[in-house]
Formats: C-alpha cells, structure tokens, sequence
C-alpha cells in the first residue's frame, strides 16, 4: 500500500461553463476555443457507448499534451496502447512520462464507467514486447460520483496560487485518494522543504534551458493562437500558461527573446513559493507497469484535489534530469528509487483549458 510521510473553489457541482467563464474572462479572441472546450468537455448522459468512455479517458493529465494514446475497442474491453509517434524523447527518453499518462487515462476510463454503471477488471500485460492496459468492463451498479465530476473540471494550473495553506484533513482526502499498491506519496508543506524541492527544480531547469534539443521540443509542442490549438487539438496551448493569445509567427518570435533560463527560473520560484505543499509519487519500481501504477494514483490525487478546490502542476525538473534524479532521490530518503512526479498543489483561479484531439484520432 502507498506509504505517507513528512505530512505536516470549484466544488463537484460547477458547470464547465462556470469554470470556462473564469478561466478566460480575461483572454481575448477566445470565443471559438472557448466553445470546442465546452465541447469536448461534456459529462456522459444515458448509458454511453465505448467510444464516450474513452473521450473521458483523452482528458486525462499527460506530457507536453501529445496525448501519447491509442485505444482498441471491443464489446466489452478497451486495450489503452502506447503511442511512441506522439513520444517526447529528449525530456522523456524512457518513456516513463509516456506510460504515466496511459496510467492517467486509464484511471479516467474507470472512474467515468463506474460512475455510470460499467465495473472495470484492470490488467497490465505485454504484447509484442510492448506493454500496454486491458480493461475488462461489466454491469455494475453506478458508483462514486465525486471524481467523475471532476474529470472534465482538472488541468494543470500553472499558475501563481495564493500562498494559503491545505489543511490537514484535505491532505488526508489527497493522500487516501492516491493510495495504490507500489507507489508511495510524500508530502512537503513546511517551506524549508518546498525550498529545498524548489533548488532540485532549478538546478533541472537549468540542465534543460542548456540543451537547445530539449528547447526546441518544448517549443514544438507549444501552440500559441487558438486557431492553431484548435487545428492541432494538442500540444501546450499558451493562453493555459497565462500567456498572452497572439498569432503563431508573433508567439514564435517572442518565445526565442523572453524564454530564458532566468525567467523561468524566476517564474518557478514564485510559483513554488506560492504554493500550499509539494507531493512526490515514487514507485517502488522503474518499469512500465509501475509507472503506469504511479499514472493511476497521480489522476486520482488529482480529481481529488479539484473536487476539493484544489489545483495542481508539475514541476517534474528534478525527475526529468538524469543528472540531478539521483540526488533528489537521496534528499527523498530513497537513494535506490527513481522519483516519478513532483506536483505542487494549493488554491488559484482556474486558467483556460487544453485541448484533446478527436476520439476518431485515437482509435487504433
């Protein structure tokens, strides 16, 4: 079971059209984007087919939003493969975010069935020497409603948050959510921790602005108009940033003057800074099937916290980086583990939404 230690408003019930209000009030040109997420973003009605599922299932957290997935239906199952075309090898040259974000989907696929009736048997299995998810699905009786609410309502807010502390009780709710047999949760809120986890991600980001490949991945992965966001339907959507809405040879331009080392090292330590705690996810291996163990526990721990008010980001320097993983491992208290995730968590307004690609794209 999934250990816990160092531990010291949106509410289920919003609208996607209450939070959309809030998370693009202040961006203009936004109205077509604005309508494709509410769009995509819909709860399930009535007694949804495979394909209904498995669009709950895209919205998902995953890396750079390449949603690295495809989906195999049959009657009764659904087959969650790899997408190693969608693969981003320099920040992620194991794949190990990769098999993160099918844990992630997976995890989606089965809160949102048992939501509305459907009872899921999730199996991790090897076939042509690529390791990939069965998911046996069954009548059940329609489960917890909390979670699935949140599905459409969870993103990656990489934001300033407003400095205040979670409290203990909410904590526990975060801790018990993400429970999973092989991973294990640690929790920083005291800010000589959050400090020394914020030196981790700098010295990370530091190695990455270093390395014009991993730069120019990033920078293909970033969308900086609506227009190219909703053409593409992935990548990091530059509005979701809190960046200003510009054309893409505009963006372009100013990503090469205004990325530096500097700002973002600037940016992280106010965000750190500004956040209630950290949480680290470590599985007891690395191997796929454990990080897809830790992807299924992270989504968890996420909707968890949006039911809760709470957002989340990752700041997954201190993993990312082959040179300073090792030592953040040691600092852990775990020098024979590799970290998985690094999430900062606290409260903040809601930003604009990402986008996901067509169920029709996705299907194997």
């Amino acid at each position: 079971m999934a250990s816990i230690s160092r531990r010291t408003a949106i509410t289920t019930g919003l609208s996607v059209a209450t939070v959309g209000a809030v998370g693009y009030s202040l961006w203009p040109r936004m109205e077509g984007y604005r309508e494709e997420v509410a769009r995509q973003r819909q709860l399930l009605a009535g007694d949804p087919g495979l394909e209904e599922l498995v669009r709950m299932a895209t919205l998902a957290a995953n890396g750079h939003n390449t949603q690295p997935w495809k989906f195999r239906l049959t009657d009764q199952s659904v087959s969650i493969l790899p997408d190693f075309t969608r693969r981003t090898a320099v920040v992620d040259p194991d794949d190990h975010h990769l098999f993160v974000s099918l844990g992630c989907a997976a995890e989606n696929l089965v809160i949102a069935g048992a939501a509305l009736g459907r009872g899921s048997e999730v199996a991790v299995g090897t076939s042509g020497g690529v390791t990939q998810i069965e998911i046996a699905l069954s009548a059940a009786q329609p489960g917890g409603q909390e979670r699935y609410q949140a599905i459409p309502l969870r993103q990656s807010t990489r934001s300033l948050y407003d400095g205040q502390p979670v409290s203990s009780a909410d904590i526990d709710l975060l801790a018990t959510a993400a429970r999973e047999e092989g991973v294990s949760i640690l929790f920083f809120t005291a800010p000589a921790d959050r400090d020394a986890v914020l030196e981790f991600v700098i010295q990370g980001n530091s190695a990455q602005m270093d390395d014009p490949a991993f730069v120019q991945e990033l920078a293909d992965w970033i969308r900086f108009s609506p227009a190219r966001a909703i053409e593409t339907g992935d990548g990091l959507f530059g509005a979701s940033s809190g960046n200003p809405v510009v054309p893409e040879w505009i963006g372009r331009q100013a990503f090469k003057l205004f990325f530096t080392k500097e700002a973002e090292t600037d940016k992280y330590r106010n965000q750190i800074r500004s956040s209630a705690g950290i949480a680290v996810f470590v599985g007891e291996k690395a191997d796929p099937e454990h990080w897809i163990k830790v992807g299924r526990s992270f989504q968890r721990f996420a909707l968890q916290a949006t039911a809760l008010g709470i957002r989340t980001a990752h700041v997954n320097q201190p993993v990312e980086v082959a040179s300073v993983r090792p030592d953040f491992a040691r600092w852990l208290g775990a020098p024979d583990a590799r970290p998985d995730l690094v999430i900062r968590f606290g409260r903040a307004p809601a930003m604009p939404m990402s986008l996901r690609r067509p169920v029709s794209a996705v299907l194997a």
